[in-house]
């Protein structure tokens, strides 16, 4: 079988399987990738979740020798929620980006990745294959813009015509030389509405994001959250969607088309106060099939005890007072000081005075003043 053939028997097999969108590179150099992920490191705006050296992250032969070219594919995920639970005072509820909605995407892409290599091993015994999903060290983003799935958004997202960016990348290098095919024609033009929407001014310029400023990127860290962040995460648990939500190519865009990547209302949309005090075993059963589990569950409950002080929530005063006075994570005890102080009953103020009484980490009285910060505002307030 030519290359041109089993080229087309590739997309064929593909549309088979359920995958939405599948283009061909070269796996030539990214060169201005090179240049522009170390700008990236000199400006210190890399997340520190990138895996690999620079070299491994642009150049494909370095993870596979015989690299000749590489194969994208893109799964349309849902950008809307059907029967979607409403946040009341008494159960306030906190958020998933969508990105996190259904089944974990990064096993979902590498079922169909694998079939995929499979497929080409039967086509052509002596493959040499490499699959990725996100966690590689190649950036899924400049493959799918080389291999024509998509143009790099303001918003760094790839924005395919079909699906706009609501969609998940993954790649094949393999040792065939498929013919490329061509990337397709940048469409922001002059849209900034991304940029405009930003919530921290993340999107430095268009396609630059400083991640240590994205909401995507804070919801995800482990320590206390710094103190400019914490009303612009809302009640956003893990993940951030505005600049998407705002972009012009997603109007309209809601696919279901894939039963496992749909959302269930009630993890998607959690309520807020169970998450406090829910135990590791109870946690791994609730979200443990969802990509937003993958930090654990300490990212998400702080950024929960965040979303209850956004909120003002006063029926959860009783239950944050335990947490701030019983949990042995400085993180979690800290934040719920904060969060104490935020909501401003009479009865939290006391609860974090008597509570400073006992505590000893250092860290932790310090939110525990900011709390009571907040006593101060409120009389003003008054």
């Amino acid at each position: 079988m030519n290359v041109d053939t089993l080229k087309q028997s590739v997309i064929d097999y593909s549309k088979e399987i359920g995958i939405d969108k599948i283009g061909f590179a070269s796996a030539d150099v990214f060169g201005e990738l090179k240049e522009r992920l170390k700008q990236q490191q000199s400006l210190g705006y890399q997340s520190g979740f990138e895996k690999g050296t620079l070299e491994e992250r642009t150049e494909p032969n370095r993870l596979l020798p015989e690299a000749k070219s590489i194969i994208s594919i893109a799964i349309a995920y849902p950008s809307r929620m059907k029967d979607a639970p409403k946040s009341t005072k008494e159960s306030r509820r906190g958020i998933f980006c969508r990105a996190s909605w259904g089944t974990d995407y990064h096993d979902v892409l590498r079922k169909k990745i694998s079939k995929l290599a499979a497929f080409l091993k039967q086509q052509t015994p002596d493959l040499q294959s490499k699959l990725m999903v996100d966690t590689g060290e190649l950036s899924d983003r400049a493959v799918a813009e080389r291999a024509g799935i998509g143009f790099s958004g303001k918003n760094t997202s790839i924005i395919t015509p079909e699906f706009g960016s609501f969609v998940y990348l993954g790649e094949l290098i393999t040792n065939i030389p498929f013919k490329p095919d061509s990337p397709i024609e940048e469409g922001c033009g002059e849209c900034t509405k991304c940029m405009d929407a930003c919530p921290t001014g993340a999107l430095v310029q268009g396609g630059q994001l400083n991640a240590q400023r994205c909401i995507a990127f804070l919801t995800q860290t482990k320590d206390f959250l710094p103190d400019e962040f914490r009303d612009k995460i809302g009640n956003r648990v893990y993940g951030c969607d505005t600049c998407q939500m705002v972009c012009p190519w997603n109007k309209q865009v809601d696919f279901h088309l894939h039963p496992e990547l749909e959302p269930e209302p009630e993890i998607a949309k959690p309520k807020l106060k169970p998450m406090l005090r829910i135990s590791n075993r109870v946690f791994k059963e609730t979200f443990g099939h969802i990509s937003g589990s993958w930090r654990g569950k300490k990212p998400l409950q702080r950024n929960a005890l965040i979303a209850l002080g956004h909120f003002k929530d006063k029926t959860a005063v009783d239950e944050l007072i335990p947490v701030m006075r019983q949990d042995p994570r400085p993180v979690i005890r800290g934040t719920a000081a904060w969060s104490l102080g935020k909501i401003g009953t009479e009865k939290a103020f006391d609860a974090i005075q008597e509570a400073m009484n006992e505590e000893e980490n250092e860290q932790v009285l310090f939110e525990m003043e900011k709390g009571l910060q907040f006593k101060k505002l409120h009389e003003k307030e008054g």
